[in-house]
């Protein structure tokens, strides 16, 4: 790429692949925000400047803001259809750091050049799964959940993860109200994994204070990097102490992160023990939380029995506005969807998480700036994984040399459009989505024909 660049320099007629011209550039890693015009060449960025350049494609950026492509740390949809949807959101790099995967090698086998880029954890979930043979799909809900494991199956469970890290996997993903049967020995058989490896493990907690005290115990007690996943609804009304314990880990010196995602409902299988042990034995007025996305209605006990026999997704209703807002505003959060979808229907922040924020919460409701949104877009996640995945160093970053993984945002319009009844409308406002320097969305539309996304994946 150098090489090339050089000559087309010393030929005195620099081509770039393509150019990007006259956009509000914004990169949190410099703190760059003015004018420029970017040419890229061999998938990657070859030139920021003030100066007239030219390429073989044009993009006129004028009146629109250039940042970083999004990377999204919680994306559990890992199909071309929901690449598709995360692309038109703005996301370059999305991630399945919570749920994972039991066999590393064999999911990358199993993708190759995609739309957008893409990686996996080893997940203790899938593991559990695997090596208690639980009858589930999608998530545990036998054995899985609710058995605990012998000494012997702690120890295969503990290989089997640092199998997947040998195996490149991302980092380790964890979800402790799934595997409620999972004992301390087993969950610090865990930690000790991440803490040897110096793996970050991206751990959706017990709800509440409670929950995250018992995951920064065993991340004290192994050294382990801790991700904590959507604080917001881990949290709910609790979610200001829990950020308070976050930043007082941190000054303690702890490699403590979090994420969050702007919606005050959350998602997932009405068959999982997250939801079968919370409602099961509720009062009848509970139930009433849950919504039963495709047709709408809020639920009873006896359609809460009816919908747990066939199984789908459930919404969330527990969370307020008030809670969500606190933790997107915070410092600390690392935006990143939770992106679900399962069989044609899923939550709406599987295509509208990043434009909300952008929409909502900077350009409306002022809850941060411009620049700290990008930042918890691009640069924080990028520097969450990098010291496991060296290759992240490149993302995130709009400098000479990174990847050209490039979104490109009206910051007047950009706002999301899906709901509960209809999860898949597209955003407005993101306008051109780059992936290692080729055009995954152009006028707001999807690219045909185009798959310029990779693997991320820690060194074998």
């Amino acid at each position: 790429m150098i090489s090339g660049l050089l000559l087309i320099l010393q030929l005195g007629t620099p081509v770039y692949d393509r150019v990007i011209l006259g956009g509000h550039v914004m990169d949190p890693s410099t703190n760059l925000d003015a004018v420029r015009n970017i040419g890229l060449l061999g998938g990657r960025i070859a030139v920021i400047t003030t100066h007239a350049i030219r390429g073989r494609d044009t993009v006129d950026a004028r009146g629109l803001v250039v940042a970083p492509g999004f990377i999204d740390l919680h994306a559990h949809g890992q199909t071309p259809e929901t690449y598709r949807f995360y692309a038109l959101d703005g996301v370059t790099t999305a991630l399945e750091l919570e749920l994972g995967t039991a066999d590393v090698a064999a999911w990358y086998r199993e993708r190759g050049a995609e739309l957008i880029n893409y990686g996996v954890s080893i997940g203790h979930i899938k593991v559990r799964m695997a090596v208690l043979h639980d009858s589930g799909t999608v998530m545990p809900v036998s054995d899985g959940a609710y058995r605990a494991a012998s000494p012997a199956q702690i120890a295969e469970i503990a290989q089997r993860i640092e199998m997947g890290l040998r195996e490149g996997a991302v980092d380790i993903g964890a979800g402790f109200p799934y595997t409620p049967a999972a004992t301390r020995d087993e969950l610090l058989a865990l930690f000790r994994v991440a803490g040897k490896m110096k793996t970050p493990i991206h751990v959706h907690v017990r709800p509440g204070v409670s929950g995250l005290k018992e995951a920064l115990a065993l991340a004290d007690e192994t050294l382990a990097p801790l991700h904590v996943v959507h604080i917001n609804s881990a949290g709910l009304a609790e979610t200001p102490v829990m950020l308070a314990m976050i930043r007082a880990a941190r000054a303690r010196g702890h490699d403590v992160t979090t994420e969050a995602y702007p919606y005050d409902a959350g998602m997932t299988e009405i068959q999982s023990a997250t939801i079968q042990d919370v409602y099961k034995n509720a009062p009848d007025e509970r139930f009433a939380e849950l919504e039963w996305p495709p047709t709408g209605e809020r639920l009873t006990r006896e359609s809460f029995i009816r919908y747990s026999r066939t199984g789908g997704p459930v919404v969330i209703h527990t969370n307020t506005e008030q809670m969500v807002t606190a933790a997107i505003s915070s410092p600390l959060t690392i935006i990143a969807s939770d992106a679900y979808w399962q069989n044609g229907t899923g939550h709406p922040r599987t295509t509208g998480t990043f434009a909300r924020v952008l929409g909502r919460y900077v350009r409306e409701a002022h809850s941060l700036s411009l620049m700290d949104a990008i930042r918890k877009m691009t640069l924080m996640p990028a520097q969450r994984l990098e010291a496991r995945v060296p290759a992240m160093g490149q993302k995130g970053r709009l400098r000479v040399g990174a990847d050209a993984d490039i979104t490109i945002v009206d910051p007047a319009t950009v706002v999301d459009r899906s709901t509960y009844r209809e999860p898949s409308l597209s955003p407005v406002g993101i306008q051109h989505v780059i992936v290692n320097g080729v055009s995954v969305v152009a006028d707001c539309r999807a690219v045909e024909g185009v798959a310029p996304g990779r693997e991320v994946r820690a060194p074998r």
